[in-house]
């Protein structure tokens, strides 16, 4: 590797801080945007191999620092959509450093689990991809029965668990039924600046980021001091946590169609009654383990079945044909932005925790509620800005129906188990 790599892939990295830390600009928009500039920055000297360089280490520190934003605002994008959940309670609490640091955690310990993945994994995918294609769409049936199926009420009455699950089943549906009208119509999207639209972007943001922020303007909640603490999870689930996230990243690094929020979902399925806060923490580690373990063995997928499988792998499939040379000196620059990137996160939490403290939280919850808002418009137009509307309603579902909100999780896996079980 030359200076010039060394070098694009430092601008890449503070190209990702900077991404990652604008709420609800999604790694794969980014990746894009950064595409379509590649051209100027080829004018400037830099070859196709070094411009990919810059997409990469941008792709790999934006899944660290959009926590950030994930955590003290509650604007995620589509990879962030669930860890929304337990990191705004965990600051809310006043220990949203110590969210952002489990989180930063499960990116930067995914990365060691996907890089002991890669011999099996190539081997697997490369022997049985095609066999397992066959069969997604009823493994993703399953995940939802099972899904329904432990929502349970602490009344051991069964027609109350009966009730929980009918509510589950419902809000389920009703997600699911808006996702397929969503990416049916999604030709109807249109961004007034010429952007690329994402239906995602209003779907996603709506369900999981303005329906929170609503709860929080209307219930008058108070942000606390945010107090720069470690972390309360014990050695061995931390471990579990980071291996079962890097573990799922690998399904949506191969199985298209698969967002992390779903794989993420993979990872709790089975598992018993525990302490809430415990899990909160076990999920934003799983979570945050996923997207960063994605986007490593995303290269790999490239490499192995000639499918990008996501928008920074769909980019650098553009400019360059990945051969092992360019794999392995690859996977060593995004392992060396992950470092820098998980001690970046850390130094800008504390930073953001110390500043959003002194604010008043309702009128932060209204001005990124307005700029999301503004962002779907701003990408999608006139369309996503009425998608954003109905999925905002259907994401105040659950929290009126007193069940989990990932059965909103519907919008996505619906179309994805009709789509592979009628296609």
């Amino acid at each position: 590797m030359d200076l010039y790599v060394v070098l694009c892939a430092s601008f890449g990295f503070l190209l990702g801080v900077i991404s990652g830390l604008i709420p609800g600009l999604h790694v794969n928009t980014f990746a894009a945007m950064l595409l379509g500039a590649s051209p100027a920055m080829m004018k400037l000297g830099l070859s196709p191999y070094h411009v990919a360089v810059i997409i990469l280490a941008a792709s790999i520190s934006q899944t660290f620092l959009d926590s950030i934003p994930t955590v003290f605002v509650g604007a995620p994008d589509s990879d962030t959509v669930l860890a929304v959940l337990p990191g705004h309670r965990l600051m809310l609490r006043g220990r949203g450093i110590e969210a952002v640091r489990l989180s930063a955690i499960g990116s930067a310990g995914s990365v060691l689990v996907a890089l002991a993945l890669i011999p099996l994994l190539s081997w697997i995918f490369s022997s049985y991809y095609d066999l397992l294609m066959e069969w997604i769409g009823l493994i993703l049936l399953g995940i939802a029965i099972i899904m329904i199926m432990k929502e349970r009420d602490a009344d051991p009455a069964p027609y109350k668990t009966m009730k929980r699950r009918a509510l589950a089943l419902s809000v389920f549906l009703t997600s699911g039924l808006l996702g397929i009208f969503a990416f049916e119509n999604q030709d109807l999207l249109s961004s007034p600046l010429g952007l690329e639209p994402d239906i995602l972007l209003p779907l996603l943001s709506g369900i999981f980021g303005a329906s929170s922020l609503i709860l929080s303007i209307f219930s008058s909640t108070e942000m606390r001091e945010q107090r720069e603490t470690g972390f309360e999870l014990s050695a061995l689930p931390l471990v579990r946590s980071i291996i079962l996230g890097g573990a799922a990243g690998s399904v949506v690094a191969w199985i298209p169609g698969v967002s992390p929020a779903v794989a993420t979902m993979l990872t709790r399925l089975g598992r018993g009654v525990e302490d809430e806060d415990q899990s909160a923490r076990e999920f934003l580690v799983s979570i945050s383990g996923v997207n960063t373990s994605c986007a490593v063995l995303s290269l790999v997928a490239l490499f192995v079945i000639s499918r990008p499988r996501s928008g920074a792998a769909a980019a650098i499939n553009e400019l360059i044909d990945l051969d092992a040379r360019h794999l392995q000196a690859m996977i060593v620059i995004a392992t060396a932005v992950a470092l820098v990137s998980y001690i970046t996160t850390i130094w800008l939490a504390c930073i953001a925790g110390s500043l959003l403290s002194k604010i008043d939280y309702r009128k932060l919850s209204i001005l990124v509620l307005g700029s999301l808002a503004l962002v779907a418009f701003i990408f999608t137009g006139a369309f996503g800005i009425f998608i954003f509307l109905v999925s905002t309603l259907i994401g105040l579902a659950p929290h009126l129906a007193g069940i989990r909100k990932t059965h909103a999780m519907g919008v996505l896996m619906l179309p994805l188990i009709v789509y592979y079980l009628t296609g």
